[in-house]
This record gives structure tokens, sequence and C-alpha cells, in this order.
């Protein structure tokens, strides 16, 4: 592989401006150096068989029907050097501190809106605010036990947060098959090298469920409810529940007894379920509570969960902070609540329900990110300065129907990271989503799910949308120097 003629028009992962690998990803570069096209060709085609025999797919819902998908796999991995890693790390966990007591406080005493630190309005105009969680005081005060939060690299090397995912977060799935096909594509560099595992997440993830079991001291009986096969994550939750060894259950399989104890029908009867990792969407959790229509649900379930007789996660109610516009608002949180200055920088934001903010947003529509507030997946966004005037026009409407709907970041000149082209590396612009577990103490993955965009010159990286992924390397530069 020629690395001679590779340049990226911003931040590179692997090659620095003037053509030379950073000290971390010296050693990948000389060995795929030395690698023929033709072997390069071979290990991505073993990459790709190797998906495709394990199942490794998503569903992508497109005009009426739903399309399962190989997640794209690209064998050049992204790597980070153990020292900035162990800084963002800490950042991540600051953040999870803050953002579960902003929650807490929120479905309390709403202390911060008292104070004037975050405006009464947008929790009033909140779509996921949810009034029935009001005054519950969850296992260890966690509401946010699982999040994903998406990391962006600007331009000039500076490491952004660019939103939290705290509803359910998905993708971890993809992180550690990602290892395993970069165990087999490369397993002389993973013999020579200190790439740090990312093995024990579903370890950890068993640990942090475990952790919130209302009978403490006996084994827990812990099940992950998921919406079913249609679901688009569906493939990441019979993995998960597969890794950590517990049930895989759809609301059918469950039912709440008089006794307001949650139950799993089993061919010896009912079994009691202590935790559920769900995968469903609070609107649908709980007819009895939320959407009376629902059927992916299980009625009763709110009622168990605020008796203390079953624990949720990630608690219902926690996507009040998943929200797009209250994101903006992390750094000041982390001040209110914790007295300590961000380590983690946030994207710098516009939000449209300042009327001077959007006046700017409004008149620079060609050269701003547009999102809406609780969309996900890459969908409702405009990138103005790949929009058109009539696309610009559309965002103006809504923008000033529903200014509490939308928010604005500068177009960042994301950084890149090499795939493999048809004649030889190209860079492509990606981004990072580490996983955090909250319980009694905060663990972080190593690393974590490389999105990356497989088209040239895109800035959407969401596999929805057509983007793919890379394995994340976390190595020692102590080690590699």
């Amino acid at each position: 592989m020629d690395w001679t003629r590779y340049r990226s028009s911003s931040w590179d992962e692997l090659i620095d401006a003037k053509g030379q690998p950073h000290p971390a990803a010296r050693p990948l570069i000389d060995y795929l150096s030395h690698l023929s096209r033709k072997e390069l060709a071979e290990r991505q085609a073993t990459a790709d068989l190797t998906a495709k025999a394990m199942g490794i797919t998503f569903t992508v819902y497109s005009e009426g029907r739903n399309v399962d998908r190989t997640l794209p796999f690209d064998l050049i991995p992204r790597v980070i050097p153990r020292r900035e890693w162990d800084r963002t790390a800490a950042g991540l966990r600051q953040r999870m501190r803050a953002l579960n007591l902003f929650i807490g406080d929120i479905y309390g005493e709403q202390k911060i809106i008292k104070s004037r630190v975050f405006p009464r309005a947008l929790l009033k105009d909140s779509v996921n605010f949810r009034p029935q969680c009001v005054g519950i005081k969850p296992p260890l005060g966690v509401w946010a036990h699982i999040c994903g939060s998406d990391l962006v690299r600007d331009g000039d090397g500076t490491l952004y947060a660019l939103e939290d995912n705290l509803r359910i977060p998905s993708g971890v799935s993809y992180m550690l098959e990602n290892r395993m096909m970069a165990k087999r594509v490369f397993p002389e560099l993973f013999e020579t090298s200190s790439i740090l595992p990312v093995d024990d997440y579903a370890a950890q993830l068993y640990d942090t469920l475990a952790a919130l079991s209302p009978r403490p001291g006996e084994v827990p009986v812990i099940a992950l409810l998921t919406p079913g096969i249609y679901n688009s994550a569906y493939f990441e939750h019979c993995f998960l529940a597969q890794s950590m060894g517990v049930e895989l259950v759809e609301g059918s399989d469950l039912f709440v007894g008089d006794d307001d104890i949650c139950y799993m029908r089993t061919v010896h009867g009912p079994r009691r379920v202590d935790v559920i990792y769900r995968r469903v969407d609070d609107a649908f959790l709980d007819p009895e509570v939320f959407n009376p229509d629902s059927v992916l649900g299980v009625a009763g379930l709110i009622r168990s969960w605020r008796a203390g007789k079953v624990a949720l996660a990630n608690a219902p109610g926690a996507g009040v902070a998943d929200d797009k516009v209250v994101f903006t608002y992390v750094p000041k949180m982390i001040k209110y609540y914790l007295g300590e200055e961000p380590i983690l920088p946030n994207v710098p934001s516009y939000l449209c329900h300042d009327a001077s903010e959007r006046r700017y947003v409004l008149e620079h529509l060609d050269k701003l990110v547009v999102k809406p507030a609780n969309e996900s997946g890459g969908y409702g966004m405009l990138i103005g300065p790949r929009s058109t005037k009539r696309q610009r026009e559309q965002f103006r409407q809504l923008i000033e129907a529903n200014p509490r709907n939308y928010m604005a970041q500068p177009t960042l000149s994301l950084s890149t990271a090499p795939i493999l082209g048809d004649k030889g590396p190209e860079p492509r612009h990606l981004d990072l989503r580490p996983f955090i577990l909250s319980r009694d103490d905060i663990y972080v993955t190593t690393g974590g799910l490389t999105r990356v965009a497989m088209k040239k010159n895109s800035l959407v990286v969401n596999s929805s949308q057509g983007g793919g992924a890379k394995d994340t390397w976390v190595v020692d530069t102590d080690e590699v120097a």
C-alpha cells in the first residue's frame, strides 16, 4: 500500500499533514505498507464474508419496506493514543455524572430551573419529558445506565462532544463484532501491538444491570426487552442477550401480576424478572401509562417499576436529556452540579428558540448544519453547504413554525481516516461513539464504534444513510514510540 500520495483536506487520524504516520499509528502503517494490493483485497473480502456469515446486519426503513443490509466494514482501523483516550474517557464520565444528576433533578426538585440555569420553557416543550416519572427515585440514583455519546474531531484536531444518546443507544454490538473481524484480518498485529481490549463490555453491561436488582444477594433474572424481529437493531438485541446470557423477550412474554411483580412466561410457569434492559421506546413501554394501543410493551410495567419490584434500564424519562437542544446546556450542568470545568468541549451550537440566535441561523442556513431536537439516524437534518435553495427554504419555514425543535451547529471539517479504495487508501470523514455504563461507578469502553462515511466528501456517517464502520484501536504510544 503506497502512502506517499495520501493526503487529506482535514485532520487525519492516521497520517499527519506532512504525510507521516502519527506515532500511535506507525506500526499499523508500516505493516500495511508491506502488503500488496491483492493481499489487502483478499483480507477485505474475508472481512465482508465474515460479516455475512455472522449475520451482522441492520434494517433500513425505505419506501415502506424493511431492508436488511450488512454493515459495510473497512479493514483499516482508526488509531487513538492511550493518553488522549484517558482524558476523553474522563470527560465522558464527567458528562454522565452531570446528566444523571440533571435527569434526577428534573423529575425531582428542579433546582436547576429555579436557579435559572436551565429554562423552564424548554422543559415545558420537551417531547421526552414524562410527567409519569416525577417523584421516582431509581436504584443508585441513575436514570441513564447506558449512553452512547457521539464525538467528532475538527480540522484543527480538537475532539468535541456532538450529542449524547440516552434513550435507547445502539451500535455497541458492531463495535464488538468489528474487533472480532479485525483480529481475523490482522492477527499478527494483535500479537505484536498493545491494542487495548474491548471484550469485557458484555460482562460490564451484565454487572451494571445486575446492580439494579430489587433482590440483592440473589442471582438476578435479567431480560432484554426487544420490539421484535422487524426492529432495525434486532441483530444487536440478540447479540447482547446471548453475550450476557440473559433472556431475550418481547412484550407478550411478560406480564405484571396483582402483586406488582413482573413475570416472564415459561414452559414451567411464571418466573419473576428483576431487571429489564429495555430496547422499546417510552411511548410503547406500558399501554396503561403511555400509548394505550401499544402491543410492544407490558401493561403495568411502570406500576411495577414505581413499586420497586423491577428495575428498568434505561429508566423511562431519561430521554428528557436526549434532546439536541438540551445537549447545549451540558457544560452548564457540569458547572452547576459538579462545580467543575468541562473536560470535553461541546460543538458550538445555536438555539433557534432564542430570537437573536434564530436570526443568525436563518441568515446563514447555507453554512450551518441544522438538526431537529429529537430525530436520530441522520434524518431530518440540513447540511447547509450541500443543500439546495429549495431545501433551505423548507427549513426556514420549519424553524419559524417551531423554533424550539431546531438547533444549528457550524459545519465542521470532520477528521478523516483512510479506507481501502480501488486505487489505494482514500480519506473519508468519520465520528466516534463510545459507550458509557453508569452504576455506582462509571465504565467507558476502550474507544468505541467508529462510523465512517463511505462516500467521498460525505459528512453523513450513519449506517441508515450509507455509512460504514471501522475497528477502533486505543494504543499506548509509550510502547510504540
